[in-house]
């Protein structure tokens, strides 16, 4: 199949890039159709955040990587759009947190759970996690295919890094007594009320962060990063993006407003 070519100076390249990458995931059997929809969903969000890392989010950032580097057993999950997206940096947190990294699928099959592996190996993962017969463990109270976990990875975790929407296995995870953080562009949705930490970011802005956030501050002492976790509160921080968002909006429509006086607009 021929791909489509993206030019460079196309007004917005990078969204229709990241587009194309999920598309030829999906054929390559990494991304599920509804990860898709999942995408563009998020993109509508990413739309009306202003497409830019807020404030918000690069506190949410600092202390997700405190709770990880502080964290006995962290394990980071990856579904298809997780894998199609940033695997390169997926790989690299684990390395600098010391986390397992776990395949964990709502649409679950052997040839999905396979090639997402093989991606993340392919970009220098020696460990996965969560693949076929390693994913004996149940999450209590949870009805999909998520609920199937490696014993030695999530079932056993304090920390799970949860990216993209994910919110029935958020509330599990949580009720299990773990800490969660999440990636989630929709600051109202279940999963980034529920988490401990939510990160209102798009994950390919997000994850380079987290990682470039981990290297710095793993050369810091601990008490830097329980002083990090002591001064954060996850729903001030929800609060802070609604406004971030509010405030993008306001901003637009007052330029809108001026266009239309200036003539622009019919």
């Amino acid at each position: 199949m021929t791909y489509t070519k993206i030019p460079h100076d196309h007004p917005r390249a990078e969204s229709l890039q990241v587009r194309e990458r999920l598309i030829r995931c999906y054929l390559d059997g990494i991304v599920a159709a509804s990860g898709l929809i999942a995408h563009g969903r998020g993109e509508a969000f990413d739309y009306v955040l202003g497409e830019r890392t807020s404030e918000a989010a690069l506190k949410a950032i600092s202390a997700s990587i405190a709770m990880l580097l502080t964290a006995k057993n962290p394990v980071i999950s990856v579904n298809g759009n997780t894998a199609a997206l940033v695997p390169e940096e997926v790989v690299k947190l684990a390395d600098v947190t010391g986390s397992k990294i776990e395949v964990n699928l709502f649409y679950r099959s052997s040839k999905r759970e396979l090639a997402i592996q093989k991606l993340l190996e392919k970009v220098g993962a020696h460990e996965v996690f969560g693949v076929g017969k390693k994913a004996s463990a149940k999450i209590p109270e949870l009805g999909s295919e998520r609920r199937r976990v490696d014993p030695r990875g999530i079932l056993a975790a304090d920390v799970v890094v949860v990216p993209l929407e994910d919110g029935d296995r958020t509330e599990a995870l949580i009720k299990m007594g773990k800490k969660v953080i999440a990636v989630d562009l929709n600051p109202l949705s279940r999963t980034a009320q529920k988490a401990t930490i939510s990160i209102v970011d798009n994950i390919v802005r997000s994850a380079p962060k987290m990682v470039e956030a981990a290297a710095k501050l793993k050369m810091q002492n601990i008490k830097k990063r329980i002083d990090i976790l002591k001064k954060f509160d996850n729903k001030k921080n929800l609060a802070e993006s609604i406004n971030a968002i509010r405030e993008n909006l306001t901003k637009l429509a007052t330029q809108t407003c001026e266009l239309d006086k200036q003539g622009g607009v019919a």
